[in-house]
């Protein structure tokens, strides 16, 4: 059921979006002539990899300098680049990913194969489902390039701050997949977008409903500053 859902919503978005697509790929290409479109190599459900699409918002060759993490005020982020990040438009082009299988509408987000060889045992509990477009995780942290915005190394801030709760809110979606789950989800990360309290509300409640840790859920609030936490063990 889930996985033809994610056929019918996928194919359904990609038809719609289409004209905006086309629009900002030429305008991206128009930068600097390179490529409108970074396929990232990530690790796939149960091992191996593939390719995922991201409209470009980076300079080309800019996963070439050895930092995986992107705080906001990035020097590889292009100009137009900061728009489409801000809107999260980069994530369309996933839509056919998830047509192709690679992908799901909701799951944990797909990681890079570095990123995923230090994972700790709980943490490979992740490539259990498919990675996905949005799950908890992106609504709770869709000002990731904010929280590392400032630090001198970006990667190890992401450790700290974020990896460690975003493996939890992982696992938590990995543990609980249905559809009605995924549909509320993604209601939820559309309105995150326009109104990320109410959001943080809607993930609270969810959160509640699953009977999660009330750590996890005082994080997922977002209302105080975040403290490093160890990775899952």
């Amino acid at each position: 059921m889930k996985r033809l859902f994610d056929v019918v919503a996928s194919l359904a978005g990609l038809v719609l979006l289409s004209p905006v697509l086309l629009v900002l790929m030429f305008l991206v290409w128009r930068q600097d002539g390179h490529s409108p479109i970074y396929q990232g190599v990530r690790a796939a459900r149960n091992g191996g990899t593939f390719k995922m699409n991201k409209l470009r918002s980076m300079v080309v060759h800019a996963d070439k300098t050895g930092v995986e993490s992107t705080g906001a005020a990035d020097t590889r982020i292009t100009p137009l680049g900061h728009f489409i990040r801000r809107w999260k438009i980069d994530e369309f082009t996933q839509l056919w990913n998830v047509l192709k299988g690679d992908m799901s509408l909701v799951g944990p987000r797909p990681n890079t194969v570095k990123a995923v060889e230090g994972y700790t045992e709980r943490e490979r509990g992740l490539l259990a489902v498919r990675p996905g477009i949005t799950d908890f995780a992106s609504i709770v942290f869709s000002d990731e390039g904010e929280i590392i915005k400032d630090a001198d190394d970006p990667d190890a801030a992401y450790d700290k701050l974020i990896r460690p709760w975003k493996g939890r809110l992982g696992l938590i979606y990995a543990e609980h997949v249905n559809v009605l789950l995924d549909i509320k989800l993604i209601w939820l990360t559309i309105v995150a977008i326009i109104d990320k309290p109410a959001a943080l509300k809607g993930v609270e409640r969810e959160l509640r409903r699953l009977g999660v840790d009330q750590e996890v859920i005082a994080v997922s609030r977002r209302d105080r500053p975040l403290v490093p936490a160890a990775p899952l063990s």
